[in-house]
């Protein structure tokens, strides 16, 4: 052994004698891609397919190239360190500010090809895979080329020619695998495609990724919903993906959280799917060896650094040249990854090794080759003026973005929309069996509590407390409702929403008509059981306004849950958050204090507060009109009237209509602000 392979040898750690994995060497059949990446004479030439689900141009096979590659974290990328960052010396600001996370990244994806990203953690495979798909999160700036066929590549082009399934999947849970991708078809793919159509498609891509079997079953919510299993969860998020049949995907970790089964079951999607002729790409931390032997090609990254990209022959011939063959039955990807890795103590060790791998790498045959095609592609940048405006599939994509950037119009978008919020209303547990069975035992509570009073001294504040119930009951139960459900949402919503499938006014517009009969329905169940239990003023005509104004009361609060929810990054924080802005308003309600008593510094809050207006209005619907009221006791206050319970709480009848006009108005300014906040949170995501 020479002396360079001696300097190897004592860098793999000793732990892989003892693990023991069957390893077949050789690719599982011989329809493995070959050699060296290609180079740029050999490039795909575009042709428009004879279905074109919804990409742009409809390009058939697609090369993607890039070279270059430079990533840096800047010092904004923690932010909540800004503070003490200003008491570091400029040598050690500058230092942060400038952390290379990617260098000088060449590489090339080809049609037909299953290309894995792998390396240890810290490696750089998210950061590439997030700059090869402009993805880039605040805080790192990257450059370097991409070209798609040879053309250099854009946001626009590469959105319109490829799909990005992201490790964490999120869906509706109460919808069915089916229900799901039918509404990814009429959102995803082009509008002039028929519906007929798109249907066929959803079957297409159902019996293609076997889901036929859990096609009518329920997606499920962890922990609540039991649903398909997560080998079938993946899947479908390549199903909703392969809908528009793009020719480039992008995969992050497919295989995270899942057993080896389901695992080598994703992995075998994604290698069927290349076989088709679609160029995949995906990372994925340490797979199994089963998994290494679909891979067609290896991306196999270290500090940052490309330390091998060609297939899993080639990785073994080069390693084995370097000195650091694999042993016998053990896994490839395990030997390279624990190579490579950073081992606790011997961090100058390892820069060794990682610098000696990848500039080897670098000046072997299938390092010169792929930065012949990185510096063929840069060429044709630098040569092609306007970008990516000479590029085959421009003039539709330039065409389609000067028209609209969402494939559906406005109508199929809100159809769509409002139907998916329609079945996820009706078929969530939570907005409907629980809340109305809520509802329902609330109701008798209070009618059992305060049952029939009769119009005298302790009647009067029985009433009173009755009707502010009212209040507080339809305020809290809806606005805890809609953060339970809206705020979930909210991350399906601002993925699909980025992912260029409907516009934000669409999905608020459905979401609030789709649950607005259920927030018209319950009031009216609860003011039903409760009203005639306790006693309240028997004309049907006061029954029915009671019954409008608590539906009124319901919406404002809605609408500020609303408000809360598109305010707030989680569930847990609106939680946290809504009592103490909504106990002020509660206190300026006419209950607890006196509306002729409140401060004129702090009046302001009052004619924000949805409960003065609703207080005001039921008791004047209940009060006024009633006569004479009974005093049974002696030498106690006892109103003779309904106009003098009025006048003791600072409320006047002649108030009624600018209550309810009041109201009406804080339920359009909360529905607007919450609006104006989801745009905010969706813009502050991008």
């Amino acid at each position: 052994m020479t002396a360079g392979s001696e300097e190897h040898e004592p860098l793999i750690s000793s732990s892989v004698d003892n693990q023991r994995v069957t390893y077949n060497n050789s690719p599982q059949d011989g329809s493995s891609p070959s050699g060296s990446p290609r180079t740029s004479g050999g490039e795909v030439t575009l042709a428009i397919p004879t279905r074109n689900y919804g990409a742009i141009g409809g390009t058939e096979k697609v090369t993607y190239t890039w070279g270059d590659i430079n990533a840096f974290a800047t010092e904004s990328r923690s932010r909540n360190r800004r503070f003490w960052n200003c008491w570091k010396t400029s040598s050690e600001r500058m230092f942060q500010q400038r952390k290379q996370l990617l260098k000088n990244v060449n590489g090339a994806a080809h049609s037909g090809e299953l290309l894995a990203i792998m390396g240890s953690s810290g490696a750089g495979k998210t950061t590439l895979l997030n700059t090869l798909t402009f993805r880039t999160p605040s805080g790192v700036v990257a450059s370097g080329t991409r070209a798609l066929n040879g053309q250099p590549a854009t946001p626009e082009a590469l959105t319109a020619l490829s799909a990005y399934v992201q490790q964490q999947d999120l869906f509706i849970g109460t919808l069915t695998v089916k229900e799901h991708l039918i509404f990814q078809a009429l959102v995803r793919m082009d509008r002039h495609i028929p519906y007929a159509q798109r249907m066929r498609r959803v079957q297409e891509v159902i019996q293609e990724l076997a889901l036929s079997k859990c096609q009518n079953t329920v997606i499920g919510i962890p922990g609540r919903l039991k649903g398909i299993s997560g080998g079938e969860m993946k899947r479908l998020s390549f199903a909703s993906e392969v809908l528009t049949d793009p020719p480039l995907m992008f995969c992050d970790e497919p295989t995270s959280g899942l057993d080896s089964f389901m695992a080598q079951n994703v992995i075998q999607v994604l290698s069927g799917l290349a076989k088709k002729g679609k160029t995949v790409v995906c990372t994925i931390h340490q797979p199994s060896s089963e998994l290494y032997a679909m891979f067609d090609k290896l991306l196999i990254m270290a500090d940052g650094r490309v330390a091998f990209l060609g297939s899993p022959d080639q990785a073994s011939e080069f390693f084995k040249e370097l000195g650091a063959a694999c042993p016998a039955n053990y896994n490839p990807a395990d030997h390279y990854i624990q190579l490579l890795a950073g081992i606790p103590g011997r961090e100058e060790t390892t820069k060794h090794t990682i610098d000696t791998v990848c500039t080897s790498f670098a000046k072997s045959e299938l390092g010169c080759k792929l930065a012949s095609e990185a510096e063929n592609a840069m060429y044709r940048e630098r040569k092609i003026s306007g970008g990516w405006a000479d590029a085959p599939w421009s003039s539709v994509a330039a065409i389609r973005a000067r028209r609209s950037p969402y494939k559906a119009s406005w109508c199929a978008q809100f159809r769509a929309v409002l139907w998916r919020s329609w079945l996820s209303v009706t078929k969530e547990p939570m907005l409907i069996k629980v809340r109305f069975l809520q509802t329902v035992m609330v109701s008798i509570l209070i009618g059992v509590i305060y049952f029939g009073q009769h119009l005298d001294q302790d009647g009067v504040m029985n009433i009173n407390g009755a009707i502010f119930m009212f209040l507080t009951n339809m305020t809290f139960q809806n606005i805890f409702a809609v953060i339970n459900v809206f705020c979930s949402e909210l991350p399906i919503f601002i993925r699909e929403h980025h992912s260029g499938m409907y516009r934000a006014d669409v999905y608020f517009l459905s979401k609030t008509l789709a649950e607005a009969p259920v927030f018209a329905t319950i009031p009216l169940v609860f003011t039903t059981i409760a009203y005639y239990m306790i006693g309240l003023n028997p004309a049907p005509e006061r029954f029915f306004i009671a019954s409008a104004l608590a539906a009124l009361i319901t919406n404002v609060a809605t609408s500020f849950g609303y408000l809360i929810s598109c305010a707030s990054s989680s569930v847990s924080m609106a939680a946290s958050v809504g009592p103490p802005i909504i106990i002020p308003f509660m206190l300026f309600g006419g209950f607890f204090l006196n509306s002729g008593s409140v401060p004129p510094y702090l009046g302001w809050i009052s004619y924000l507060s949805w409960f003065r207006y609703g207080n005001e209005a039921l008791l004047v619907n209940q009060w006024s009109g009633v006569e004479s009221i009974d005093c049974t006791r002696e030498n106690y206050t006892c109103p003779s009237s309904g106009q003098v319970v009025l006048q003791t709480l600072s409320f006047s009848e002649k108030d009624f209509t600018m209550d309810v006009v009041n109201m009406v108005l804080l339920f359009i300014g909360f529905r607007f602000l919450a609006y104006l906040a989801l745009l905010f949170r969706t813009r502050r995501a991008k």
